[in-house]
């Protein structure tokens, strides 16, 4: 028993943590209360040190998940810049086409001053000049009917271009002016399958969003025209991209007219591969031929011709 005393006494002056406090070098060892006061302050610093690695790996993470979420929002602003630069690009082709029509509007205002003055010319004589002045009149009141239609076409087209901004922008719809006719192309193959005639579902949708836009332009026809690219096809439905592509403008006319349009201000056609837009040398240039275009008809007293100045 006493050995025991001596044994448990010699181990109050060893401080666990690698730390040996040698008695003999002091002649005493520490009380019971000093050892238990280290041995309580080794646990606390073992259990903040156990905390303060849950601490850490909480904190490591925290920040992959920071840096994952840096990733993410770099790669969305890497993505809107991109839809900005195509947005810009829009909007030029948009103004260059505007442009256009300005300058069209322009010319026919000189032509329309010039022959005022020769009008005004005219009027000051008299006798054989009679036919003469009544020609010029002739002339001028179709300039100025001609400018009259040229005005309303490029007030209608910038409408309908602001109107059609988000689809233009978004690539379901292409606006231009073709042969003094407005014309909204549809690409192909937003709106069929190849070789097919139902209506895809973004087909669909770009037409739902086209029809009450043109339910709202007073007195005009509309054509829906179908056209395929160069590469040919013969099946039992469709002998020839003719028939396709007249199948396919029907089809639009019909979903058209279940949107609320008259069908009497409606009507289809197909050119098949006849009408391209753009050279069937490559797959890009096929693409562009495969579409669909509602072409806005002009109206009989817009057709006024102009007859060569004297």
């Amino acid at each position: 028993m006493a050995n025991y005393q001596r044994t448990r006494q010699s181990m109050k002056c060893v401080i666990v943590g690698g730390v040996v406090a040698a008695a003999a070098a002091s002649g005493a060892c520490v009380t019971q209360t000093r050892y238990d006061t280290v041995a309580m302050d080794l646990q606390r610093a073992q259990a903040d040190a156990r905390r303060e690695h849950g601490d850490n790996l909480q904190l490591a993470a925290e920040v992959a998940q920071a840096r994952a979420r840096i990733a993410r929002l770099n790669a969305s602003v890497v993505e809107c810049d991109q839809k900005l630069a195509a947005t810009q690009a829009s909007a030029r082709d948009m103004q260059a086409k505007l442009d256009g029509a300005t300058a069209e509007s322009d010319q026919l205002r000189k032509e329309l001053a010039r022959l005022g003055k020769n009008a005004d010319a005219l009027l000051a004589e008299k006798g054989t000049l009679a036919t003469a002045l009544a020609d010029a009149k002739a002339r001028l009141e179709e300039l100025r009917k001609a400018q009259a239609a040229a005005d309303a076409r490029a007030a209608l087209f910038k409408q309908l271009a602001l109107k059609f901004q988000k689809m233009v922008d978004a690539g379901e719809l292409k606006i231009s002016l073709r042969n003094g006719r407005m014309v909204l192309e549809l690409p192909n193959d937003v709106l069929f399958d190849s070789g097919q005639t139902v209506i895809k579902p973004a087909g669909k949708q770009a037409l739902t969003k086209i029809a009450p836009v043109l339910r709202t332009i007073p007195g005009r026809h509309f054509q829906v025209a179908g056209d395929t690219d160069n590469v040919p096809i013969e099946t039992s439905l469709f002998p020839s991209n003719w028939e396709l592509s007249t199948a396919r403008a029907v089809q639009v006319v019909r979903f058209l007219v279940a949107q609320g349009m008259r069908p009497e201000l409606l009507s289809a056609a197909g050119y098949g591969e006849f009408d391209p837009i753009r050279p069937n040398d490559d797959p890009e240039g096929r693409a562009r031929n495969r579409r669909i275009e509602i072409t806005l008809q002009p109206n009989i007293d817009e057709l006024v011709s102009v007859p060569n100045a004297p």
